[in-house]
């Protein structure tokens, strides 16, 4: 698991679970000695990544701290370990694999391409389904803040008050990955006429 941890830096850890929920093997011990052994029973991911079908489907999870990772930001995906490693054998485990979320996301939202001025009077963010941010250029309110969108069912659009406007669109999936149901939002200072 250190080998692709080495590879594919994207990733913070990467766990081997028991059908029992406790943490079995991990990417990087060193970094983060507690997670050998956690249970992780009860959480989420190893419930809905234990159920997952087949060795071909997996599951994503919004985005959550992990004390055990020294409460980083992480996206989650997780897939039953299957005896033999057959795509339809028995659920042996799981496989955790924890996206290092914060500093993609960070990239994401501060690599807007606006000059000085614009980004004095604009924040741009990621939320998930639920409106929640999940990533903002300011680094305000992230997994704690909800910002309002319009139930219209319209995956682009944009709402005016006396203050800000606000731009949001679907983000799209990749490949057979439909996406989470997240926003980019663009929320600017009305300029006042003058």
């Amino acid at each position: 698991m250190a080998v692709i941890l080495n590879s594919y830096t994207v990733y913070l850890d990467l766990w081997v679970v028991g059908l029992d929920g406790r943490v079995i093997a991990t990417g990087r011990g060193n970094r983060f000695p507690n997670a050998r052994g956690a249970d992780v029973s009860k959480t989420d991911w190893f419930k809905r990544g234990l159920g997952t079908r087949s060795g071909d489907d997996y599951i994503a999870c919004d985005i959550e701290t992990v004390p055990h990772l020294g409460n980083h930001q992480v996206s989650i995906f997780a897939t039953a370990v299957r005896e033999k490693g057959k795509a339809h054998g028995e659920p042996i485990g799981v496989l955790g694999i924890f996206f290092d979320w914060q500093p993609q996301a960070s990239a994401v939202v501060k690599g807007i391409r606006l000059d000085d001025e614009e980004w004095k009077m604009t924040r741009c963010l990621l939320v998930d389904e639920n409106h929640r941010i999940i990533a903002a250029s300011d680094d305000q309110g992230v997994l704690h803040e909800q910002v309002h969108l319009p139930e219209t069912g319209k995956t682009v659009g944009y709402y005016q008050n006396d203050q800000t406007v606000t731009g949001y669109a679907l983000t799209p999936g990749y490949e057979t990955y439909r996406g989470q149901g997240w926003y980019g939002v663009v929320i600017q200072t009305v300029r006042a006429e003058g």
